[in-house]
């Protein structure tokens, strides 16, 4: 839950009670205090757009002063014309110091490495949460310049490595480093040079898709995981039973131990892909309905209702009745 959180932090700092917030984005507050409770994409979407829409400040209160709606907008229109992804850049990092003055942004060069630097201004200490949010904004939007993805190298944070660091990989795909001197992503800078070809209709399709696009983006390509999870859900569409390992394995031509070791080379592996999708299907049909437990568990693949409960506790930190009653209570 640090993530939602974190989220919250600016709103609060504002005098404003975070419960009609969680409500709106169908979270139920008293998660708050459980630190192994989870959320789905859709839920901390929704929980982003409240925030951006009550405070009008797509920077969720986080900065000194807010960036008004229509400022990511302002920052990516600002990089049309560039004659390559270094001019589109560096008229970004420029932009974003103009809009706030809590962070200076910069492009730089590190051997065969280039890397946008986030650091704070003197005399400021901004909040964890807010060198994660820009660091993943950022990031997202220069993919975006760069035609749809940027292979990131590594990850810096200026702020010593959470107790929740095994998280982060879910987030930023790449070497992590605590405890620098700002925060920063680095990436080759041979894609420096290549020809920047957005145009307005990119424009236009790119700011239809915020948050969800900085939020939960599409993968920079297809990795074994994410063919799996693909997998998962095309065989739940076509049929009732939870697929197996090797039924997937054979989906994807290949054996289920190679399957498996190209998943572990991942950082994943399939109980874990397969209980993610489970713990989100859920948590929606917690949300949304008054489904019997047995029905849930038989159609998430479980044995019985009580490895379903045992579950969904370990996922969420809340036993599914209860985590359903929250809901029903909150919503009236």
């Amino acid at each position: 839950m640090h993530l939602v959180r974190g989220m919250l932090e600016g709103a609060r700092a504002q005098g404003r009670a975070p419960e009609p917030l969680l409500r709106a984005a169908g979270i139920a507050p008293e998660l708050l205090a459980v630190d192994s409770a989870r959320v789905t994409s859709a839920q901390y979407i929704a929980l982003f757009r409240a925030l951006m829409m009550a405070l009008n400040d797509e920077a969720l209160g986080l900065l000194s002063r807010p960036i008004k709606r229509g400022g990511l907008e302002l920052l990516t229109r600002s990089a049309l014309g560039s004659r390559d992804l270094e001019a589109a850049l560096r008229r970004v990092c420029l932009g974003f110091t103009v809009l706030q003055d809590d962070v200076h942004t910069e492009l730089v060069r590190e051997g065969a490495l280039a890397g946008l630097v986030i650091t704070a201004h003197p005399g400021t200490r901004p909040a964890r949460f807010l060198h994660e949010f820009l660091l993943r904004v950022m990031w997202r939007l220069a993919a975006w310049l760069a035609g749809g993805s940027l292979k990131v190298q590594r990850f810096e944070f200026a702020f010593e490595q959470p107790a929740h660091v095994n998280d982060y990989g879910l987030v930023f795909p790449a070497s992590l480093r605590f405890g620098q001197a700002h925060t920063a992503f680095w990436f080759d800078a041979k894609r420096l040079p290549r020809a920047f070809s957005r145009d307005e209709a990119a424009v236009r399709s790119f700011i239809a898709s915020w948050p969800a696009s900085v939020i939960a983006p599409k993968r920079e390509r297809e990795g074994m995981d994410a063919r799996v999870r693909a997998q998962l859900q095309h065989h739940l569409q076509a049929d009732e039973r939870w697929p197996g390992l090797a039924d997937i394995a054979q989906s994807l031509h290949v054996s289920a131990a190679t399957l498996q070791r190209q998943l572990a080379a991942s950082g994943t592996s399939w109980q874990a892909l397969k209980d993610e999708l489970r713990r989100d299907m859920a948590i929606a049909r917690l949300a949304t309905g008054l489904t019997h437990f047995a029905t849930l568990a038989d159609e998430l693949g479980f044995s019985s209702a009580a490895a379903f409960q045992r579950a969904f506790k370990t996922w969420t930190g809340s036993p599914p009745g209860a985590y359903r009653a929250r809901l029903l209570s909150e919503q009236g």
